[in-house]
Formats: structure tokens, C-alpha cells, sequence
């Protein structure tokens, strides 16, 4: 872009920058990139007259700091690239970590100067919510090189100034790690410094990425003297370093930010068990033994807390996750994510929730699910599962003794609905037909039976004597 079509492009800017600040329409508006930022900015609550980033870091962390981040050993390649253009133009190159917090400067010294009244300096912060619209923080939000011009910038008094600026990827994690950037006046530095300064961002994703596949093939060979252990070969991030040659890890198992005990237990997508053990510079998966399965058990009738059983440990469950090992318990050839979804919230299920809840699920009862299609895959103990059994036995006394009350009676879910009304007709009706007044006292102690008339009319018919006549008389009072 020559000078001339960028006086008229300031012009313009200029215009729009006045509009903006006051909250009025903007008659003649930037590029889109500055129009989207300028919005992100005003959200943030940026004042148009700030003066300087806000200092984040104390410059007596900052050695630690440095010395610990990732790019610490690409500085002189970056400063190789850009640090001759930043001398010998009036610039200054600026690396950040991923949040815009400046670790390094090297530079022209009267501009460095200049730019240590804005705070574009070690320790201070250009996100676009610490200083609006600039180079380091416009590249960090959208995730690409960018050029942000003198009046592009939101605050006054980096009008001055012009920078380019591109986020670095790191190719282990694939998350951004930082931000290299040249800034200066407005009238020298040129709109393609960015492609300078995009290029030298991607050299330094290229080191990274030699530095990491070194790595690899340094505990690659460690591993091959290990054969006696077969296993999956993860990187200290939880890549998949080797194998797992059918790519049913997808490439990456997510590790918390915890340090690993050996011997420990992770739940993998498909709901095995394996062991992950610390290996040198990273981590083995490696197969669970096979044990006896605990069983699974269910208490989820009557009005109580749902709470489930594996082993000695007694879990309290959310409503929603009793639901959905009632379903499973009552299909146990198992059942789809869209399946359960249809039977837990009708036409208007998402599978993506329930994808979710089995997840979170699965982080309190392990493997006792299975997924392809979700499935219990131990023994399972239900009261509601017994309650069938015993009208099956035609026992009217264990009936009543077993039955707590209706299945999950907060669930809307139909499929359940259906279950409970199923369950409490068939247990109502078998202790009418033959059951005892001690079974017919016990059915009238649950939710239902309190108000149950053909029930409190039969315990009303004992000797006027007997407690649960006199109590059945009560509650038939109108």
C-alpha cells in the first residue's frame, strides 16, 4: 500500500476512530478484522484513552519465566530473522507467551525507549482486554498473522504506532504458545513486514516440531529395549507416541494436569481400563489385568437419594444419572447414545448430552460402562429388578417388605414412567389380592399408598383396636 493510500485510508480511520469512541454510527467503517476487534474491545471495556498495557509480571520473575517457557531456546533463531530489520529500520521485535505477556524485546534503543511509555515491554500484557485493538492481542484472538495500522489501534496513544504480529502453535499440544511481533511508527514499518514476521513465526513451529519428533524417537528407542512390556507409547503431553496402530486413541489420551502415581487407573474412550505408568520422559498405557467385576448395585425406589453400589463404595447419584442406568440396566444388550436420548427426553433429545452425562458417569463407576453401544458390563443388583422377581414368586410379604416406594418418582424420562407405573400396578394389585394388613400397612408407608382409598379402606376394616385402623380412618377423613 503506497503512502498516498495510506493518508486516505488514516483519513478514513480517523473518521470511524471518532464515531466509535463516542458510540455513534460509523459512517465510513475499517476492514473487517478491525471492525470485529474494535467490538470485542468496546465488550471488554477498553477506555479509548488509556495509555499504557498493564504491567503483569514483575521483572523479578521474569528470568524464571523465561527460562521456563518453550521458546526460550528459539529466541536467537527469531532474533536472527527479525532483530537486523528491528536495528536497522527503528523497530523492536517483541515475543509474548500464549497470553500476550512480553517476555522478550530486542531492538532499535530510541524506540525501545519510546515504547516503554505505552508498556510495550517485558511483564505488560497486550491482550485485546488489556489494551483494545493491537497487533499481539488481535493475533492472539483470531489465531492468525496479522497488521494492525496506527488508527486501527483502539487506544489514542498508540495511534503513533504500527505492528505485525503472528501467533506460534505448538505442534505437541496444539496449543498457542506465543506471539512474535515487530511494531514501530506508523510511517515505517510497511503493511508486508507481516508476512516477514508470519514466516518467522512458522520457523519457529518448525523447530519445535524437530525438537519434538528428537524427543520422540528418543524414548521410541528407550521403549524398544522394554519389549517385554507391551503397551501404547505416550508423550509426556499424552500424544500417541507408538503403539496403538489401529488409531483407536485418536492420537492423544487426555491427561489431567496432575502428576501420575505408577499403576494408575484411566478409563479410555471405549471404556476399557488400563494402567498408566510413568516411562522415562513419558507415559506406558498398558492393559488392566482382568478381575472378578464387582457388582453394580441400584437402590432407586421411593423418594430417597438414588444411590449406586460398586464394591464397598456407596455412591449418591444425580437424578439424571440414575435414569440412565435404570435404562441400561433394563436393556442390557445396551442401547445407543441416540436411543437413550430418545427414551430419556422424547423427540426433543440430544445425543451430545447424553454423550456427555455417560462421561461424567463413567468418572465415578469406571468401567462399569462400556460404550458401542453403552452397556453395563458387571453384575447388576437392582431393587427395582428384585421387586419383578419377587411378583414373579407371587410372595406378597417379601413384595411389600422389598418395595420402597415408586421407581425414580422425579423422573419425567417415558420410558421410566412407564416402568413405575407398570411396577407400582403390579405391586399394588398382588398385595390387594393376597396381601396381609402388615403388607398392606407397608405399601400404605410409601408415597403412593398414603393416600391410596382401596388400600386405607381395607386396614380401616381391622379391629377398631388395631393403630392402623384407627390411623387408615384418619387419613380417610375428607
Amino acid at each position: 500500500m503506497s503512502y498516498a493510500h495510506l493518508d486516505a485510508y488514516s483519513r478514513i480511520l480517523r473518521g470511524a476512530y471518532e464515531s466509535a469512541a463516542s458510540g455513534r454510527f460509523w459512517p465510513e467503517s475499517p476492514r473487517q478484522l478491525i471492525r470485529a476487534s474494535w467490538r470485542r474491545s468496546f465488550d471488554a471495556g477498553i477506555d479509548p484513552e488509556g495509555t499504557s498495557a498493564p504491567l503483569v509480571y514483575d521483572a523479578s520473575l521474569i528470568t524464571d519465566i523465561r527460562k521456563n517457557h518453550p521458546l526460550q531456546p528459539l529466541l536467537p533463531l527469531m532474533a536472527k530473522t527479525l532483530s537486523g530489520l528491528a536495528e536497522e529500520t527503528g523497530h523492536v521485535m517483541i515475543v509474548t507467551d500464549g497470553d500476550a505477556r512480553v517476555l522478550w524485546r530486542e531492538g532499535n534503543h530510541s524506540i525501545m525507549r519510546r515504547a516503554d511509555d505505552i508498556g510495550l515491554a517485558t511483564g505488560h500484557q497486550w491482550t485485546e482486554h488489556s489494551v483494545g485493538t493491537n497487533g499481539i492481542g488481535t493475533a492472539l484472538a483470531v489465531g492468525r498473522p496479522v497488521h494492525v495500522y496506527s488508527e486501527e489501534h483502539l487506544m489514542r496513544a498508540l495511534h503513533i504506532w504500527s505492528c505485525s504480529a503472528a501467533p506460534i502453535t505448538d505442534p505437541d499440544t496444539g496449543r498457542i504458545i506465543g506471539c512474535v511481533d515487530v511494531s514501530g511508527t506508523s510511517r515505517s514499518l510497511h503493511p508486508a513486514t507481516v508476512a516477514l514476521v508470519a514466516a518467522t513465526a512458522k520457523l519457529a513451529e518448525t523447530e519445535l516440531a524437530l525438537r519434538m519428533h528428537q524427543r520422540d524417537e528418543r524414548l521410541r528407542r528407550r521403549y524398544e529395549s522394554l519389549r517385554s512390556r507391551p503397551g501404547i507409547l505416550l508423550s509426556s503431553t499424552g500424544r500417541v507416541i507408538s503403539g496403538d496402530p489401529a488409531g483407536g486413541l485418536g492420537g492423544r489420551v487426555p491427561l489431567a494436569e496432575t502428576t501420575f502415581a505408577p499403576g494408575q487407573r484411566m478409563i479410555l474412550r471405549d471404556g476399557t481400563v488400563a494402567l498408566l505408568e510413568p516411562f522415562s520422559d513419558g507415559y506406558l498405557l498398558r492393559p488392566a489385568p482382568s478381575a472378578m467385576p464387582s457388582s453394580l448395585r441400584l437402590s432407586f425406589l421411593g423418594e430417597s437419594t438414588p444411590t449406586a453400589s460398586l464394591g464397598d463404595i456407596e455412591r449418591p447419584l444425580s437424578l439424571r444419572h440414575a435414569e440412565i442406568l435404570t435404562l441400561l440396566a433394563l436393556h442390557r444388550h445396551g442401547l445407543t447414545a441416540e436411543q437413550l436420548s430418545f427414551h430419556l427426553y422424547g423427540d426433543a433429545g440430544n445425543p451430545v448430552t447424553i454423550r456427555a452425562e455417560i462421561h461424567r458417569l463413567r468418572g465415578q463407576l469406571g468401567n462399569a460402562i462400556a460404550a458401542k453401544p453403552y452397556r453395563l458390563t458387571c453384575p447388576v443388583e437392582a431393587d427395582f429388578l428384585e421387586i419383578r422377581r419377587l411378583l414373579a414368586g407371587g410372595d406378597p410379604a417379601r413384595v411389600a417388605a422389598a418395595y420402597g416406594g415408586p421407581l425414580l418418582p422425579r423422573s419425567e424420562s417415558p420410558e421410566i414412567r412407564r416402568e413405575r407405573d407398570e411396577l407400582e400396578a403390579q405391586v399394588r394389585a398382588c398385595l390387594l389380592r393376597r396381601g396381609s394388613p402388615d403388607d398392606l400397612w407397608a405399601y400404605a408407608q410409601t408415597c403412593n399408598g398414603r393416600d391410596d382409598y382401596e388400600i386405607l379402606e381395607r386396614l380401616a376394616e381391622l379391629p377398631p383396636t388395631d393403630l392402623r385402623s384407627a390411623a387408615a380412618r384418619a387419613r380417610l377423613l375428607p
